[in-house]
């Protein structure tokens, strides 16, 4: 029991940590249009049109010398790579690796301190409100606000993201993700599974062609999990969606990722496909890996 005390209270934690970057992270950088334009709803949908319009580009994500530091301490980067339209790519690393903070730089929620990030082929420090009605964020840390209810919350969303069959597409979303009986709740009073269910719904909301998700099935069972699972490998498929995963769990990344990114201390320390890091490090599990990579093992040395 105990612990199993001192393991909840170490996530908890860690949990809070979370919440703190993107809660320091709003406090410091201007909010994203998404959050700006609340008086023109459908902003959003007109600017994909228009997006859609140019020639498609040549990754769906680039970052270049992308870094962070927070009172001259550098807590991510310089972080360099590329993602392929339609891939889906793992971002892991231990706690406070930089996951959480590459993502929110990437979303618009932090201010990068230098590089550049190039989004469906818009640079996202001139040019972000033209293609994040083709982009969607999920992350269970995130809270949606707590008096409005369910419905109400993805009502907002969907006009946000100018979404033109929004009631349809709310009931539709609402049955994938089992949201009907708690659709009429104030967000505030759902649990931690019931939150990141709704979290999940809305970064669905827009059939977004980048998906950023931070620890999607976070206070999941591992039914519901396996579901969203196989939910999220169905939508890359229709949408031809581009996907980044930061997640702890090493059997969601080798079920759905065709290559993966390994943090260390903010910087890119491995860069490859789950079976070639496999091989690299002489291990049988990506766990494995993981492990060697957090603890600063060169090629599975022993411990």
């Amino acid at each position: 029991m105990i612990n199993g005390a001192r393991a909840a209270a170490a996530s908890g934690a860690v949990n809070e940590r979370k919440r703190a970057t993107l809660r320091r992270a709003t406090n410091h950088a201007p909010l994203p249009p998404a959050f700006r334009l609340r008086a023109c709803p459908g902003r959003f949908g007109r600017a994909k049109s228009r997006a859609m319009s140019s020639s498609p580009p040549a990754a769906a994500l680039s970052l270049r010398n992308l870094c962070k530091s927070y009172g001259g301490k550098r807590v991510v980067g310089p972080l360099d790579f590329e993602l392929a339209k339609g891939a889906v790519t793992a971002l892991l690393g231990g706690n406070g690796a930089g996951k959480t903070t590459t993502i929110g730089m990437i979303m618009g929620l932090i201010q990068p301190s230098a590089g550049s990030i190039h989004a469906l082929g818009a640079d996202m420090a001139t040019n972000r409100e033209s293609v994040l009605g083709r982009m969607n964020f999920e992350s269970p840390y995130v809270d949606l606000p707590h008096r409005l209810t369910v419905r109400e919350n993805l009502r907002v969303f969907a006009m946000l993201y100018g979404v033109s069959d929004a009631k349809e597409k709310i009931e539709r979303l609402a049955e994938d993700f089992a949201l009907r009986d708690f659709l009429d709740r104030p967000s505030g009073r759902l649990s931690a599974g019931q939150k990141t269910r709704v979290s999940l719904a809305k970064a669905l909301l827009n059939d977004p062609e980048l998906l950023l998700l931070d620890e999607p099935t976070a206070s999941l069972d591992p039914d519901t999990a396996d579901w969203v699972r196989s939910r999220l490998e169905r939508q890359r498929e229709k949408h031809d969606c581009t996907i980044l995963l930061a997640s702890h769990n090493m059997a969601e990344v080798e079920r759905l990722c065709d290559r993966v990114l390994m943090l260390r201390q903010g910087t890119l320390v491995d860069d490859g496909t789950p079976p070639a890091l496999l091989a690299r490090y002489g291990r049988r599990t990506l766990e494995e890996v993981f492990l060697d990579v957090a603890r600063g093992r060169a090629d599975g040395e022993a411990a």
